[in-house]
């Protein structure tokens, strides 16, 4: 009987190649997985940068404003929005011992800060005339420092309060900014600003929009675009904020004119500077501009005895905290003793009602 012998057919270099592909294998899904690991998901990860404003443009023009002898009389719309803020911050029953209001311009928020709620604060801005003439709370330990809002930095874990009001908007770098706001915030440290939304100006907008398109057949960017509402709450979410809170005021002023609005605006340092800019706008275009503008939005406001035009400023608020062990968490999944379906039996449900007697720093 013979006697059958299996023959290896493989050549021994196939070994050595095979074994080689892989040990080099194993080593990228270690290398993935590690990397993986040590990855950090932030802002920046998730959105990419634009580049739209000529910061050096803003700059300059913050300055021109600050340095101007009547910029008192058109900083109303900051001053309401800084108060706004203010009271935000005072809705939180905590001393907050290191503070920073970026982009303070004449510290807007800082003002209205009381020793009780916080103990000191840094004042940033890019201009040195606004920090000059900037106004802090009586009894609130601060110092002022000039820093491009695009590119601040100040150590880990330091700030516990982060305030801006109205200044963001200027920023490129937004997905970066968060970033760096979180890096600096304190395990449990709250980030409260507000910026300009995107029907800002819309009245404006529309009407330069109309007159550039009878007499030029185009339109140019004299508005600069701005933030839309849910990309701040993408943001704050990337970022890796928690408890976050994102609403919308609107401010509707009213104005004599067109000529009014657009002075104003300029004499607040908020004029365009978005690098696609035009470097003049046709004074044809212009005046067409203003008659459109009264034309669709004018009245008579009975009050004044006179006619006006709108402009409407959109508020985008937005809070969020830095992370902690302490803060509350969502019950899981299936804990909840109640179901939605149940919702018409409300009263009978709460019949067994408790009182809860209220201590008196409950009442305050």
């Amino acid at each position: 009987m013979m006697q059958t012998h299996y023959v290896n057919t493989i050549p021994q270099f196939l070994y050595r190649r095979m074994s080689d592909y892989s040990n080099n294998i194993n080593r990228v899904i270690l290398r993935n997985q590690s990397t993986k690991a040590t990855k950090e998901k932030t802002a920046s990860s998730v959105y990419r940068t634009m580049n739209i404003f000529d910061r050096k443009a803003k700059i300059l023009q913050k300055e021109r404003a600050a340095q101007s002898e009547d910029y008192h009389l058109s900083e109303y719309i900051k001053e309401e929005v800084g108060w706004r803020t203010a009271d935000r911050v005072f809705d939180i029953k905590r001393l907050f011992t290191n503070a920073v209001e970026l982009g303070a311009g004449r510290g807007y928020v800082s003002r209205h800060f009381l020793p009780d709620s916080v103990e000191s604060v840094t004042l940033c801005d890019s201009s040195q005339t606004h920090l000059d003439k900037a106004i802090v709370g009586d009894g609130v330990k601060f110092k002022k420092v000039v820093v491009d809002e695009e590119n601040f930095e100040f150590p880990a874990n330091s700030v516990d309060l982060l305030v801006s009001s109205l200044a963001l908007h200027w920023v490129n770098d937004l997905p970066g900014c968060f970033d760096r706001v979180m890096k600096c915030l304190k395990p449990d440290g709250v980030f409260v600003a507000c910026v300009f939304g995107g029907d800002t100006l819309m009245e404006l907008r529309q009407a330069l929009q109309l007159a550039e398109t009878e007499r030029l057949g185009g339109v140019h960017p004299h508005i600069s675009p701005f933030t839309r509402i849910r990309d701040i709450g993408g943001l704050l979410n990337a970022a890796g904020f928690t408890l976050q809170t994102v609403d919308v005021d609107t401010m509707t002023i009213w104005y004599p004119s067109l000529w009014h609005v657009v002075g104003d605006v300029r004499a607040l340092g908020e004029a365009n500077a978005a690098f696609n800019r035009p470097l003049r706008l046709d004074r044809a275009s212009l005046f067409a501009a203003a008659a459109v503008y009264d034309e669709m939005y004018g009245k008579e406001i009975p009050d004044r005895k006179t006619r006006g035009v709108p402009a409407t400023f959109q508020i985008i608020n937005f809070l969020g905290w830095k992370p902690d062990p302490t803060q509350p968490k969502p019950m899981e999944r299936g804990t909840g003793e109640l179901s939605l379906k149940d919702l018409h039996k409300i009263d009978e449900i709460i019949k067994d009602t408790k009182k809860i007697e209220l201590t008196e720093d409950d009442k305050k």
